[in-house]
């Protein structure tokens, strides 16, 4: 099976990347400004508010399966026109699509979103997040739009910078006690990507793990992983602060862990395992 991972130089996409080739796919990716040190595998440039090049790869990788692993931030032409442009030429080649989106798409109010829970964001990147759903399943209908929350692993994850940043004073900040996620760890994650690339299944699916943690406590449980001093986390109260977006959006993903053979394990598990 030839798979194409759009993103493949990202932290997700890495890990998308170096499982595809080790299961003996072959494996190409795209990258937007270098391609990761993965020689086995073949990189194409491409940046997702190109239309053009977006099916010109499509048309050289002539791929079975395309993974979208990319996030553009509150970018709307990245995060939202992007994704729904590769559904179509997806669709156009015959390519089986999985899309990879956030939880971000969530307000919090209901506080645990099943897969048949309407978006309601509250930010731009959630509301961008939200329109390429929608769109990639218009123009898709056989595609998998998969919702995820924070992505752990090693110093490469976002998270885990800020956390060694913050224990170590170079950046300033704090963790929120009250802001709850899910998070996942970036193997599980790239695994149970690739499962449901490689069966029949569409429409929307969570992918996140199964313990609810405020961002203060993952920092502390990272701290704890990477031998840091965990008391010199600063903490705080997102609802004080000015930010926007969701406090507690917590994925329910008991639906699609049941029709999955990989395990996502929740955080203190994968972080106690130092994992």
């Amino acid at each position: 099976m030839t798979i194409l991972i759009i993103g493949g130089s990202g932290f997700l996409g890495t890990e998308l990347v170096r499982q595809a080739a080790v299961a003996g796919h072959a494996t190409a990716a795209t990258f937007a400004t270098r391609p990761a040190a993965l020689p086995e595998v073949s990189w194409h440039a491409l940046d997702l508010r190109d239309f053009d090049r977006i099916e010109a790869v499509m048309a050289k990788v002539e791929p079975r399966v395309v993974v979208n692993a990319t996030s553009g931030g509150p970018d709307w032409t990245v995060t939202a026109e992007g994704p729904i442009r590769l559904a179509m030429t997806a669709a156009k080649h015959g390519s089986r699509l999985v899309h990879v989106s956030s939880d971000a798409v969530f307000s919090g109010v209901r506080v645990h979103y099943d897969e048949s829970c309407l978006p309601d964001p509250l930010t731009p990147y959630g509301a961008a997040k939200a329109a390429a759903e929608t769109g990639v399943r218009l123009v898709n209908p056989g595609a998998v739009v998969a919702r995820t929350s924070l992505i752990i692993g090693d110093q490469r994850s976002e998270h885990v910078r800020a956390v060694h940043d913050l224990a170590a004073g170079t950046r300033t900040g704090v963790l929120f006690t009250d802001d709850i996620r899910c998070p996942v760890h970036v193997a599980d994650l790239a695994a149970a990507l690739l499962e449901l690339a490689s069966s029949d299944r569409s429409g929307v699916h969570h992918l996140a793990g199964t313990d609810a943690v405020s961002r203060h406590e993952l920092g502390t449980l990272i701290a704890r992983r990477d031998g840091l001093d965990a008391s010199q986390l600063p903490t705080g109260l997102r609802a004080d602060s000015a930010l926007p977006g969701a406090l507690d959006v917590r994925l329910d993903s008991r639906a699609t862990q049941d029709r999955l053979r990989i395990r996502l394990r929740g955080a203190r598990q994968f972080l106690a395992l130092g994992t």
